[in-house]
């Protein structure tokens, strides 16, 4: 089983895989460690990764990038609006008013979703790894960034299913880099011992998050999370494109925006200048040939310029460091290092304000790039069977708090409390209990839509069925599970309805607000009980006031009291009889698709990846007969020239230059049968030739090795006739045929040698390297079983001195008596 950790990044991505012992990085068919997130869409196929990318100024429209902002968003959607000016592709307006992408495929404008977009790039990322590993990848684990919502983590995992992956976990960006580095620390303080706590960085191309995990052996635990969505590496891009825009059109007079190829090509020359000055403060230059209308472009710019440019960008640095330390309830002194990864954190002032803010030196320790792919890696070989991995517990956060509202069917009552409070430990589980005498609806939202980096704050409203109530008329006790798991995603679970046997005691009634209490499994329960909190809080605050003292004490007894009541009335209900049903739950989420609808997507997805496999058996098709065009005519004025009459020669050299013209006019687009008849018939005249360079090279060596094997056999049937006593034991008979076997072997070479020297090199062969090498097999066949045949066992008389020496008959046997004879004994 493979173990695959996959970084989905926005502007490339990364695959790691746990194997011999460790965590590796796979390199794709270009030996890069990175996969570009990059799609082009073309007549005949789609092209995925760096061939994509080479694709982004020559086919500009359909070749997409930069969507992985677009999951679960309304093409109405603020952001998707302003990122679509920028966009050198359409996007389109679906029929559920969800974001498209509208392109050029197989001569036919199709509009693909985000999720099939991603499935994509996720296919490719598969057969990268299954490339890599050389068995089937199925199991995974994915990043995403830590303010990813409800929606679009669900959309995401939609892509999974196309792509055809189990997705094991999505695991925040900052929660996989924190893994990373802690289940390697072999210093982590002991579990009853004050955690260590981390602050994690991460600056990709197109976001900023911030994180704090506290570590203790063997346990992870995030306390915090913050972010800034829309800052990222492209941002400072965006401010060089700007720069050089203005730069171009004052010099060169050329409006650059108005050309999708000439602003695609300084957005690339502008990233490398951005990179070139974070290892280099003098002035660089950035050129740029035939950029418009044949003219060359140039400028320059220094570290310093930059970083005045970027000022208010990197302003922005300090408030997600600030969110978290406050979210947290640390002091810079408790925080025992900061680990920075991303592409962004090597811009010198960023690190710079890192380390400012927190009064330390930052650490890189980690792999900028790679950090989140190994992290995930890492992830999804805790979760696998088919491997053994030091105990470690990850405990994540929910990034935003998360409140369900309830309302009946017919009753316009309505209630809603808040059941995940912001960085409440994930994943975890909750049952609610409602009294309720019919159906009703529970609605899901976050509820802080001032920090949601989403315009839409509803997660999705959930419909408890069936529910009905007591036989005497009363309420019934519906219990609800909710439950936040392991990919970030709210759902409500399971919903059953406590029904009252005869003889059953009367329920204690519900109180105002539905009682909530943990029911995850025992890693899952987190922290103390909501009356706990309240008390700590309250104590803290009414310690110093003589009245509320009062107050606290009487609070304290009620508290007493109704424990025993409780105590009394479980007891009571010991004997009791319930019966639990199980009740259907109809879920309508946000944006979500629909199940018809995504098997629609994996077929589609599934013929796909059939076309381009056909299309790669064309095009290797069609490079095999261009290849064997090229090395043909290359060989017949080189290696192969003596071997080929002239005749020949010439009528080669026609075919393969008519071949040539055909490949690039009417042959540039045939079927794969067409270009495999057409190299049939160039082979059809080249492999004779071949074949006599081929026989001329190889004969020799083999008309040699046939002499050595008769001058072998002969001298042996000379040393029988001379009675040599290593033979004596062989009959008369078997000589005879092994004579007789050398003979014909020896007179069959020697009549091939002499057909073959009357032939010129430029005629075909008498005889075969193929024929000698049979006629060698032949000969051993006969000679070998009678020359290997040992001698029988006779009995000597010994010494008796000699008998550990365990005496034999035969040369070899005596040979090796003498050399290892033991000592004689002595008495």
């Amino acid at each position: 089983m493979s173990v695959v950790g996959i970084d989905v990044g926005f502007q490339n991505c990364y695959i790691a895989v746990a194997r011999s012992g460790g965590i590796e990085t796979i390199a794709n068919e270009y030996s890069d460690r990175c996969t570009p997130a990059c799609i082009s869409l073309a007549s005949k196929n789609r092209t995925i990764g760096n061939a994509a990318k080479s694709q982004i100024i020559t086919n500009f429209k359909n070749t997409v990038h930069g969507f992985k902002k677009f999951h679960g968003r309304a093409v109405d959607d603020q952001f998707v609006q302003g990122e679509k000016s920028k966009l050198p592709y359409n996007l389109h307006k679906l029929d559920n008013g969800s974001t498209g992408i509208k392109v050029r495929y197989l001569n036919e404008d199709k509009v693909f979703t985000i999720e099939q977009m991603t499935a994509m790039l996720l296919t490719k990322l598969k057969e990268t790894s299954e490339h890599a590993l050389k068995k089937p990848v199925v199991d995974c684990v994915i990043s995403v960034p830590s303010f990813f919502t409800d929606v679009e983590r669900r959309s995401l995992m939609d892509a999974t299913q196309i792509a055809g992956l189990n997705c094991l976990r999505l695991i925040n960006d900052t929660t996989a880099v924190a893994l990373a580095y802690g289940i390697y620390k072999q210093d982590l303080p002991n579990p009853e011992e004050k955690p260590r706590n981390v602050v994690f960085v991460d600056i990709g191309h197109s976001s900023y998050q911030v994180s704090i995990a506290s570590f203790n052996k063997g346990k992870l635990k995030v306390l915090a999370t913050a972010f800034d969505p829309y800052l990222g590496g492209r941002n400072f891009d965006e401010l060089l494109v700007e720069y050089f825009c203005g730069d171009f059109k004052n010099r060169f007079k050329l409006n650059v925006k108005d050309n999708p190829r000439a602003l695609l090509r300084l957005y690339q020359e502008c990233e490398k200048l951005k990179k070139l000055m974070s290892a280099n403060s003098s002035d660089l230059p950035l050129n740029i040939e035939c950029f418009m209308n044949d003219i060359d472009v140039h400028g320059k710019m220094n570290r310093v310029q930059f970083e005045e440019m970027c000022a208010q960008l990197l302003m922005r640095v300090e408030a997600p460091l600030k969110s978290v330390m406050e979210q947290s309830s640390k002091h810079r002194d408790e925080i025992y290092a900061i680990e920075v990864v991303g592409g962004a954190t090597r811009i010198p002032a960023i690190k710079e304000r890192i380390s400012k803010f927190f009064g330390k030196d930052i650490s890189t320790t980690l792999n900028a790039d790679e950090a989140v792919a190994r992290g995930c890696a890492l992830q999804c070989a805790i979760l696998s069977p088919a491997f053994k991995v030091r105990e470690f517990s990850i405990t994540d956060a929910v990034p935003f708090p998360i409140t369900l509202r309830w309302k009946s069917q017919t009753d316009e009552s309505v209630g809603e409390c808040e059941v995940y409070s912001k960085n409440h430990a994930a994943p975890f589980s909750k049952v609610i209990t409602f009294h309720k005498k019919e159906p009703f609806d529970l609605e899901a939202f976050y509820s802080s839509p001032n920090e949601l980096p989403y315009p839409d704050s509803r997660i999705g409203r959930f419909t408890i069925q069936n529910v009905v109530p007591q036989p005497d008329g009363d309420s019934s006790k519906v219990k609800v599970k909710v439950r936040v798991n392991m990919h970030g995603i709210f759902s409500v679970s399971s919903a059953s309805l406590i029904e009252k046997q005869k003889g059953e005691a009367e329920d204690v009634q519900m109180e105002t607000e539905p009682t909530v209490q943990n029911e995850g499994r025992p890693e899952e329960q987190v922290g103390d009980t909501d009356w706990q909190k309240n008390y700590l809080e309250l104590s803290k605050v009414m310690v110093k006031q003589t009245d509320l003292c009062l107050y606290l004490y009487k609070f304290l007894i009620l508290l007493k009291d109704g424990d025993k009541q409780d105590q009394v009335a479980s007891s009571s209900k010991a004997n009791t009889k319930v019966k639990s049903v199980d009740l259907p739950i109809w879920a309508n989420t946000t944006r979500q698709l629909d199940q018809d609808v995504l098997n629609n997507f994996v077929d589609y997805e599934k013929k796909m990846i059939i076309q381009d496999k056909l299309e790669k058996e064309r095009n290797d098709a069609k490079n095999a007969v261009e290849e064997y065009v090229y090395e043909v005519r290359d060989k017949l004025c080189g290696i192969y020239e003596r071997y080929v009459t002239e005749d020949e020669s010439n009528r080669l050299t026609i075919m393969l230059e008519d071949t040539e013209i055909w490949l690039y006019e009417e042959g540039e687009d045939q079927e794969k049968e067409i270009y495999q008849d057409k190299l049939s018939e160039l082979k059809k005249f080249g492999e004779p030739i071949e074949e006599r360079y081929r026989e001329h090279e190889g004969r020799p060596r083999a008309f040699d090795e046939l002499g050595k094997k008769i001058q072998l056999f002969m001298k042996a049937v000379d040393m029988y006739k001379q009675k040599d006593e290593r033979y004596q034991h062989l009959s008369a008979e078997e000589m005879s045929v092994v004579e007789k076997s050398v003979c014909e072997a020896l007179g069959w070479m020697n009549t091939k040698m002499n057909a073959q020297s009357k032939l010129t090199v430029a005629q075909d062969p008498a005889v075969k390297v193929a024929e000698i090498i049979q006629k060698i097999q032949e000969l051993e066949d006969v000679c070998h079983p009678v020359f290997n045949r040992p001698k029988p066992k006779t009995e000597e008389p010994v010494e008796e001195g000699d008998k550990n020496n365990g005496a034999h008959n035969g040369p070899a046997a005596q040979q090796g008596a003498d050399s290892k004879a033991l000592p004689h004994s002595t008495i």
